[in-house]
């Protein structure tokens, strides 16, 4: 009897230690919640103190500590860790706060993210500068870019789009008041299309003029023709909109210069240089410019072909170098965006602030978005697999860059939304010539009528 309560048991420690290993390949985020939390939280508490001095991050107590110590526990001293504040877990890891010791930096804690992340069993820690002597360790559990699940809460707003998931579990959020203008690179199927996708969705719920050059007949861009207010299909329409959009930013530096005639007494707070300054019921309405394909902007084939080539391409430059303040941005979006593509490119792109590269085919694609800007990320860049549709890089010219993740948008929920929103769009007389044809939504015919039925008693 005893054996067999021996081998039951056994067969039921087996069966929990499958359905573990089970779920935390297939469902990682409730793996963590009922058995990575607790055990990461127990490692960390039982081994905080050996861990910190294993990482360099003890230091020497004050003298006044060292003689209390030797006064009251008559033991040896030794070094103290930094003190750490309340763990508060989270649905996806971790998060604590370390007040660090005089002398130290936030960067000694974030060289050894990596010897903290094998001492507590977590998939990466990431530290955040919180305020001067104070840093933040956000501890992720899982590889939360596998299967990308956005948080509850994000930061959108005015021209504030969450677009994609960040590696340390935050949400990457498109904020074109602080990055204008972006070039967005990628191979066939790397998930640049899904990236553009959510960002053109997001940005149709709110008062935004959506402008579209498409140059593969539309194909991308004309399941969201009923939020655009313009859109370019082949390189002669795009032709003859960019010199609309340049003239509309010169109208509105001319409303801004106009309110610039500034009177004695004017208040402060009215006198302005971009369009943000102005009364809400004088500012246009911002204008978003996306670009799919800039290569066929840039080919050429005949000398016609290369003279309105080069004329696109000033023009384009003009809208990146003073659309800003005028409140016109652009989002270039491409497989590859290097000088060979003509006179201008080079220029074009160092007016690009902000950088996202999805998968490319080669190491040179890479450098052409990120090499000028962070030259580290080029490797993790490349090394981003055909398997992971949608993972990217993005990087600005702060220097600093990370890994993101878009996540599932389908063409039928985005051009829904698109539909829904439709009468969001601002009106602007200049580009009513450009505005894409919108067939109506066909209405389902209802049945034959049911034939009237006598009345009886």
């Amino acid at each position: 009897m005893a054996d067999l309560v021996t081998w039951a048991e056994l067969g039921g420690s087996l069966v929990a230690i499958g359905g573990a290993a089970y779920a935390r390949h297939a469902h990682p985020a409730a793996y963590w919640s009922t058995v990575g939390l607790p055990v990461s939280v127990a490692q960390l508490l039982v081994t905080y103190s050996s861990t910190m001095d294993a990482c360099g991050l003890a230091v020497e107590p004050s003298r006044l500590r060292a003689l209390a110590v030797k006064a009251t526990a008559r033991r040896e001293v030794r070094p103290v860790p930094p003190r750490r504040g309340m763990i508060r877990p989270t649905s996806t890891g971790l998060r604590l706060r370390l007040r660090l010791a005089p002398g130290q930096e936030p960067a000694d804690v974030a060289a050894s993210a990596e010897r903290l992340r094998h001492a507590w069993g977590v998939h990466a820690v990431y530290v955040r500068d919180v305020k001067p002597g104070v840093v933040e360790l956000r501890l992720v559990g899982y590889d939360v870019l596998r299967k990308v699940r956005m948080p509850r809460r994000t930061e959108a707003g005015p021209l504030r789009v969450p677009v994609a998931l960040r590696e340390d579990a935050t949400a990457f959020v498109r904020d074109y008041q602080a990055v204008p203008h972006e070039l967005v690179l990628g191979a066939t199927l790397s998930g640049k299309s899904m990236y553009l996708r959510n960002l053109l969705a997001g940005l149709a719920a709110q008062p935004v003029v959506l402008v579209g050059i498409d140059c593969k007949r539309g194909v991308e861009l004309a399941p969201f023709a009923p939020r655009l207010s313009a859109l370019a299909t082949d390189p002669e329409q795009a032709a003859e909109l960019l010199p609309v959009l340049v003239k509309e930013m010169e109208d509105r530096y001319d409303l801004i210069k106009a309110r610039q005639g500034i009177a004695p007494g004017t208040p402060a707070e009215e006198i302005t240089s971009d369009v943000w300054g102005l009364p809400d019921d004088e500012r246009p309405a911002p204008i978003v410019l996306f670009i799919d394909e800039v290569a066929e902007l840039f080919l050429v084939a005949t000398k016609k072909e290369e003279e309105r080539r080069d004329e696109m391409v000033t023009q384009l430059i003009r809208l990146a170098q003073l659309g800003r303040a005028a409140g016109i941005y652009q989002e270039v979006c491409g497989q590859r965006f290097g000088a060979e593509l003509g006179k201008g490119a080079t220029m074009l792109r160092a007016q690009l602030t902000g950088r996202v590269c999805h998968r490319v085919n080669d190491e040179a694609s890479a450098k052409m978005a990120l090499g000028d800007i962070a030259p580290e990320a080029v490797t993790a860049a490349c090394a981003i697999a055909a398997e992971l549709p949608g993972l990217a890089v993005v990087g600005d010219t702060s220097g600093g860059w990370s890994r993101i993740r878009t996540p599932h948008l389908s063409l039928a929920d985005a051009a829904a939304t698109c539909r829904d929103t439709a009468h969001l769009a601002p009106d602007v007389p200049a580009l009513a010539p450009f505005r894409p044809y919108v067939p109506p939504v066909p209405v389902k015919e209802s049945g034959p009528a049911a034939a009237p039925q006598p009345v009886t008693e």
